[in-house]
C-alpha cells in the first residue's frame, strides 16, 4: 500500500513540475510576441524614402537617407 501511495505521489510531483515548466515557456513565448515601440518614421527631402528617425541625417531641420542626398539637399 505504502508503494502504491509513494507512486502516486511521485507521478503527482512529476505532473506539477511539467505543468510549471510548460506555463513558464508559455509565458516566455507572450512576451516575445508582443510588439515592440517603433520609432519615428521621416522621410527623406530629396528621394522622400522612409527611414526611422535614429538612422536618418538632420540638417537644418530636414531629414536625409544618406550623405549624398544630404550634400545634394531639398528638391
Amino acid at each position: 500500500m505504502s508503494k502504491l501511495l509513494l507512486l502516486f505521489f511521485s507521478a503527482f510531483v512529476l505532473y506539477l513540475l511539467v505543468k510549471g515548466i510548460s506555463r513558464k515557456s508559455a509565458a516566455k513565448k507572450t512576451q516575445e510576441d508582443e510588439p515592440q515601440a517603433g520609432e519615428r518614421m521621416v522621410a527623406c527631402s530629396h528621394c522622400g524614402v522612409n527611414l526611422p528617425q535614429g538612422e536618418a541625417l538632420e540638417d537644418g531641420g530636414v531629414h536625409f537617407c544618406g550623405e549624398a542626398h544630404r550634400r545634394l539637399g531639398s528638391r
